[in-house]
């Protein structure tokens, strides 16, 4: 499933706390929110083992999964060194983000959320031949550890797209456009390291010279560099994903993402996603408190 932004994008403040250095793409605060307090009436709902079934077949189970690589980022969105934190810091960050637990957590919230008509209509077209091919290569791009290197061959494929003035830039725009907007991408990364921080300074891993407030304010004058730098990675991320596929079938791609029904079934994705990270963030600065840091910023 093309996704949101990728979970290893979360932007990173170093001491200076709000460089942003995007990852990649795909992957909401008050959306993904609003979203997950939706409910569904237990006639329309979709039943657990559909669900399972649903997160297979359109490769939602991988992007879940991939969110465990995000945690190699934490010391750094503290402002600290890597290897700040000891030698527990694997075992660690590999028992909070257990895979196993984040898909009980999604599949907890879309037991409760997800009608049985729009997983239907998602799983339909992912279930196509031309759906699976996309699947198997969104989920290698999800699981491949090589980010650089792949937003470096992805922007060496924009550049050559630009130069030829082709039309498939476009269409890959339209497919991202339709998945996820940059501002909405970043409001929900922005407020997953808001929670992300505020645990760290309440269990005393960091101590915060600024408040929820100020550190809200901080982030929305960071909002426009990061909105442009998060469109650049997915245009990069997406460019270098679906290398293999044709212009047509990129644009069937992009008509199936801009159906209602699918936009809504994104819709709830990313604010799975999004929620799901930013527990287990939560979760992690908490633990985070058996290593004994402890960092002024």
């Amino acid at each position: 499933m093309t996704v949101f932004v990728h979970r290893n994008d979360l932007p990173r403040p170093p001491r200076s706390l709000w460089a942003y250095t995007p990852w990649l793409l795909i992957v909401l605060t008050t959306v993904f929110l609003a979203v997950l307090s939706l409910s569904v009436a237990p006639s329309q709902a979709a039943d657990r083992d559909r669900i399972g079934a649903f997160l297979n077949i359109t490769g939602f189970d991988v992007a879940l999964d991939s969110i465990a690589m995000s945690a190699g980022r934490a010391p750094a969105m503290l402002g600290v060194p890597d290897d700040q934190f000891g030698n527990d810091w694997e075992r660690l960050s590999r028992d909070v983000f257990d895979t196993g637990v984040m898909r009980t957590l999604a599949e907890d919230i879309l037991e409760a959320t997800l009608s049985d008509s729009a997983l239907a209509h998602a799983a339909g077209f992912y279930a196509t031949d031309l759906g699976q091919r996309l699947v198997t290569a969104e989920n290698a791009s999800h699981l491949d550890a090589d980010r650089t290197g792949k937003q470096q061959s992805g922007r060496e494929i924009v550049a050559g797209l630009l130069s030829d003035d082709a039309p498939r830039l476009e269409i890959i725009k339209r497919m991202n456009m339709a998945v996820s907007s940059a501002d909405s991408t970043v409001r929900a990364l922005q407020e997953i390291q808001i929670r992300f921080l505020l645990a760290a300074d309440a269990a005393g891993v960091i101590k915060l010279k600024v408040d929820a407030e100020g550190l809200r304010a901080l982030m929305k004058r960071q909002s426009g560099e990061m909105s442009q730098s998060i469109r650049q990675s997915a245009l990069a991320g997406a460019a270098f994903t679906y290398q293999g596929f044709t212009d047509d079938e990129i644009e069937q791609y992009a008509e199936a993402l801009e159906q209602p029904q699918m936009k809504l079934v994104y819709e709830l994705l990313n604010a799975v996603q999004y929620e799901i990270m930013a527990n287990r963030f939560e979760v992690l600065a908490t633990r985070m408190a058996e290593l004994h840091p402890s960092q002024d910023i």
